[in-house]
């Protein structure tokens, strides 16, 4: 493929892992407000948006819906304990490839963005323990909608603003670990990577429709390996879609 004009990247199973602390973040949230030190894992699935974490988890462990104060009230308790558990989290880790490939990209002239279920500030916060913040001009977030599709698409939007015109998205990479990523990327009209850092394996990336499918990231980005004096060809795999347009 062309050039990409601007790569996307998820934060948690493709640039870190936490090793749990937002899913402690939000017990402790649940367990300070109402005494239930309630488990995210048992009511929602990896990909959603911290908003819709929060309502369903509130409603499950609860017992109604929670009206707006009360989510925006469990949100920011959990915004409130997240640096702590992510600053002694034992389990903290940055994902391979991750420390060589940013820097190269950004040195190499590519626009890199976030895109996230996470709200603005825990994105942050998560990257801060690693330096990663540095590297990121814009993004997408879970604060931005509830659809990660349209919070993608916010995030190419916003690289267009930061240029001063608007982006091929068929020229944008989005990257991530889950399935949601990649309907996230085509929700948006974009090409949709991912890479089998997280839960899911290639195969069931494939399956998910991705565009392209890697190891980890440390495997070449479409697009992007010409780009690095001296580098071989991508590696990265190529799905049916994408070996019939190459």
């Amino acid at each position: 493929m062309d050039r990409p004009q601007a790569i996307l990247f998820d934060i948690d199973g493709l640039l870190i892992t936490t090793g749990g602390a937002g899913a402690r973040s939000w017990r402790w949230a649940f367990n300070e407000l109402y005494g239930i030190p309630a488990d995210i894992g048992k009511f929602t699935d990896a990909g959603m948006t911290d908003p819709v974490v929060g309502r369903l988890t509130f409603t499950s462990a609860i017992g109604h819906e929670p009206s707006p104060v009360e989510l925006a009230t469990v949100i920011s308790h959990y915004l409130m304990r997240l640096p702590e558990e992510v600053a002694s989290s034992s389990g903290y880790t940055v994902l391979e490839g991750v420390e060589a490939l940013l820097p190269r990209l950004c040195k190499a002239g590519f626009p890199l963005g976030i895109t996230t279920g996470a709200v603005e500030a825990a994105a942050h916060i998560k990257l801060a323990r690693a330096n990663l913040n540095r590297f990121f001009t814009f993004g997408g977030y879970g604060s931005d909608s509830a659809d990660r599709g349209e919070l993608t698409r916010k995030a190419i939007d916003r690289a267009g603003e930061i240029l001063g015109s608007a982006l091929d998205r068929q020229r944008v990479l989005v990257l991530g670990d889950t399935p949601k990523d990649i309907a996230a990327a085509h929700a948006a009209g974009a090409i949709g990577v991912g890479v089998a850092s997280g839960h899911y394996s290639k195969d069931e990336l494939v399956e998910a429709g991705a565009d392209y499918v890697l190891g980890s990231l440390v495997e070449d980005l479409p697009g992007v390996a010409d780009e690095f004096s001296g580098a071989a060809p991508s590696k990265g795999q190529m799905t049916t879609g994408q070996e019939e347009m190459a």
